[in-house]
């Protein structure tokens, strides 16, 4: 209330009164403290935070130098990059602590680590550029191609395992004095079916077993089998004949895993006089051996067909279980070849029934004959493990180069 009035500053501020050993203000000591106590050649940084002085760096800078040099590959390269100027380096973590140094240290320090860190990435950047140089180098050394060799232009395919076969059994009866015999796949119904004995409520003749051709009534068909072959060369050549006939047959079926409407088959045939089942029987124990080696065990089971008699069914031991050893070993009751039985189905067969002798002009009383037929697909299948008929048709160029090879 009693005091005189100090004067203001222009401006209407009041200038504050000096009075003699006043101290300074608080936050003026102690900016003038904290300068004193920190230079700008040695920086601290915040708690926990990397050491930002000239010795940590430079040992930081030299350790990265160290592996750069020592990295035998562009990815070892890569891991050096991660480890030294990576987000968890030190060198990394040191630039991000910059920021929480006092404004008059930061410059400093900022100089310190970038030229450290800009050492590091130069020495990366040459590194990556040798390594890289010398790795390309190495791929094209080892993968040099010599231009002036001749190429193929076409890729290599192979014969179809079927045809493959087919040969292989057509070289067996050529081999035992017989000739291969062919025909037309469009036959006519007395061919395929009259001509074989089979009467006319034979269930064969139906649509739901063969494929007739229009028009309707027409008598043709697609053949159901290579016999009309038989009967065309009886009719032109008569007795004695021995002739193997392969070729593709039709039927009615949906193909699937094991059926087809479309397959192959060679039957045999020979005419002669003092034919017996014992020449039949010699003949396929014979080719069974030329198709799966070995000495096979055949056998004989009585069956019905229409164009012989008497009429079997030939099968042979399982190659692929405990059977294949004799008729004293036990079948593999899992066996996917046998099924458990120890017999595979080779085939039907007989002697020549004296009516389809006769249809196709030779004397059953002076001359007699044999007759076999056998599957050329199922042959494949056993012989070469083929699960599957469709393989077989689907056009695949592997399959082929897979099965159709033989020496």
């Amino acid at each position: 209330m009693g005091s005189t009035p100090h004067a203001r500053r222009p401006g209407g501020a009041a200038s504050p009164r000096m009075v003699r050993g006043a101290r300074v203000p608080a936050r003026a000591s102690s900016e003038h403290s904290r300068t004193k106590a920190n230079p700008v050649s040695e920086t601290s940084p915040a708690p926990g935070g990397p050491s930002i002085d000239e010795q940590s760096i430079t040992a930081a800078v030299d350790a990265a130098l160290a592996a750069i040099a020592a990295a035998p590959d562009t990815a070892a390269l890569k891991q050096v990059r991660i480890e030294h100027v990576g987000d968890a380096s030190v060198l990394t973590s040191a630039n991000r602590a910059i920021k929480d140094l006092p404004k008059e240290q930061k410059a400093a320090a900022g100089k310190l680590v970038g030229q450290g860190k800009g050492r590091v990435q130069k020495e990366l950047a040459a590194r990556q550029a040798e390594l890289a140089a010398a790795e390309e180098e190495a791929a094209l050394a080892a993968e040099t191609v010599d231009m002036t060799l001749p190429t193929d232009r076409r890729p290599r395919g192979a014969a179809h395992p079927l045809w493959t076969l087919t040969e292989r059994i057509e070289d067996f009866f050529v081999g035992i004095g017989w000739e291969i015999a062919e025909g037309p796949e469009a036959e006519s119904s007395w061919l395929n079916f009259d001509a074989l004995n089979a009467d006319a409520e034979h269930p064969s003749r139906s649509l739901q077993d063969t494929l007739y051709l229009a028009p309707e009534n027409s008598g043709m068909l697609l053949r159901t089998q290579t016999s009309p072959v038989q009967i065309r060369a009886m009719l032109e050549r008569g007795a004695p004949l021995y002739i193997a006939c392969p070729g593709t047959v039709y039927r009615a079926d949906e193909i699937d895993a094991t059926h087809s409407p479309m397959f192959n088959q060679v039957e045999g045939l020979a005419i002669d006089k003092g034919l017996t089942m014992a020449n039949l029987v010699g003949t396929l124990d014979a080719l069974a051996a030329h198709l799966f080696g070995g000495a096979p065990i055949t056998r004989l089971r009585p069956n019905h067909f229409p164009f012989t008699e008497p009429s079997a069914e030939m099968d042979f031991r399982c190659f692929a279980c405990e059977a294949r050893l004799g008729l004293e070993h036990d079948a593999d009751p899992d066996c996917r070849v046998c099924g458990g039985t120890g017999w595979i189905e080779m085939g039907g067969c007989g002697m020549v029934h004296p009516n389809v002798l006769r249809a196709a002009g030779v004397d059953p009383e002076e001359h007699q004959g044999f007759a076999f037929g056998l599957g050329i697909e199922r042959i494949l299948m056993l012989r070469n493990g083929v699960a599957d008929m469709r393989d077989m048709v689907e056009g695949d160029v592997r399959f082929s180069q897979h099965y159709g090879t033989e020496i």
